[in-house]
């Protein structure tokens, strides 16, 4: 209860009481509660500027364990990148390899993925840029990962199916060396025997008697066996898959005919003198995806290591080819 206040009247000379103004009282009311607000909005100022709040030190610890938790994620994504990095290396470089199959290129392995709105939902958030280079990262491995796994699946399939691929590619000399009077010319740049000019023969050039029997090198099915390619006279074509074919020109007489399938060792042909060809002789080839390779590294099956160094240095001599 407020106190009752007097004052001195000098001209009554008597204590009158002080008679306080309704509008009196509500300025001083609210002038205090003008300054205690006043008051208020500094101390909290100050105290948020300068203080946290023990709600914001909790949010902060917790952003600290977090941005520690997306450390240790992403160093656990990087490590899983590095082994991975060595699979595909193994997978190119060995295991391919192996099996005569080309490695993955790399335009495949990293092609990019998704959308421009792929991370959109991420936007916005509270750490949006750890959010989405995290889920990029883990995206782009789980795509490698998947084509890993694909080309692992295509390798267990070369791995069951290696017996019938060994007996495919090609591994033995097209004529008996019994029958063989010499290697002619092997693969590289020899004279034209017809117009005396330096060209790159693509094959080698086996030297025997018309009528000597000519060998599959490999299993596969015939895939021509004519004459209408220009300068190979009567030729066979056989397509031995995993990328593989071999050519058989200058033949005398056929013995197989397009669609057949052949295995290695079976006659397919007679030593002749057809095309353009200046005596009787075979001259083979090796192709391998379209591109012609040196016959001489597919012997392997039946000459020993002596009877494949004389063929090297015969072949290796620069004389003049057969065709």
């Amino acid at each position: 209860m407020s106190k009752i206040k007097f004052y001195f009247n000098t001209k009554s000379l008597t204590y009158e009481k002080v008679q306080v103004r309704l509008r009196d009282r509500v300025l001083k009311v609210a002038s205090f509660l003008l300054t205690g607000l006043a008051f208020a909005a500094v101390t909290m100022f100050f105290a948020y500027r300068y203080f946290d709040s023990p709600r914001e030190k909790q949010l902060e610890r917790e952003l600290e364990a977090m941005k520690y938790q997306y450390d240790i994620l992403d160093g656990k994504l990087n490590q899983m990148n590095v082994v991975l990095v060595d699979l595909q290396n193994r997978d190119d470089n060995v295991y391919r390899m192996i099996f005569e199959a080309d490695p993955i290129p790399a335009e495949i392995r990293n092609a990019g993925f998704g959308g421009v709105d792929r991370y959109k939902e991420l936007e916005g958030l509270n750490n949006s840029d750890l959010l989405i280079q995290a889920s990029m990262k883990l995206d782009k491995i789980a795509k490698k990962m998947y084509i890993q796994s694909k080309s692992f699946d295509e390798v267990v399939k070369m791995a069951n199916n290696k017996s019938v691929m060994l007996a495919s590619i090609p591994a033995i000399q097209p004529i008996n060396n019994k029958n063989l009077k010499r290697v002619a010319s092997g693969f590289g740049y020899r004279t034209h025997p017809i117009y005396k000019t330096s060209h790159l023969h693509s094959g080698i050039d086996f030297s025997a008697p018309v009528g000597t029997p000519i060998y599959a090198t490999g299993d596969g099915i015939v895939e021509a066996s004519d004459n209408l390619s220009q300068g190979y006279g009567n030729h066979v074509v056989i397509n031995h898959s995993y990328g593989y074919k071999t050519l058989y020109g200058h033949m005398s007489r056929f013995a197989v005919k397009k669609g057949q399938k052949v295995k290695r060792g079976d006659i397919i042909g007679y030593v002749g003198n057809t095309g353009m060809s200046t005596g009787p002789h075979l001259h083979y080839e090796v192709i391998k995806n379209n591109s012609k390779i040196n016959p001489i590294n597919f012997f392997y099956n039946d000459l020993s290591p002596t009877e494949y160094q004389a063929m090297i240095d015969q072949v290796s001599r620069n004389t003049q080819s057969f065709d």
